[in-house]
């Protein structure tokens, strides 16, 4: 069985990038999301699968912390 980050195959998260930017991804597990710090846009995760369409993508406000 393989290991799990709340639902999200951590080897996954290790080759996805942000589709606009081409850079990694930083994991913000409280708010189930996807963050690409240079593009300022959080990509959801739903039901275990990331959602990497900018038009899904929420962007990242000025007080929103970067992780």
């Amino acid at each position: 069985m393989t290991d799990r980050v709340s639902g999200v195959d951590p080897r996954l998260l290790e080759i996805l990038v942000c589709p606009l930017t081409k850079g990694p991804l930083a994991y913000d597990a409280e708010h189930q999301e996807l963050i690409s710090n240079k593009a300022q846009l959080a990509y959801p995760i739903r039901d275990g699968i990331p959602i990497m369409l900018p038009s899904e993508a929420r962007p990242l406000g000025d007080n929103q912390p970067l992780i």
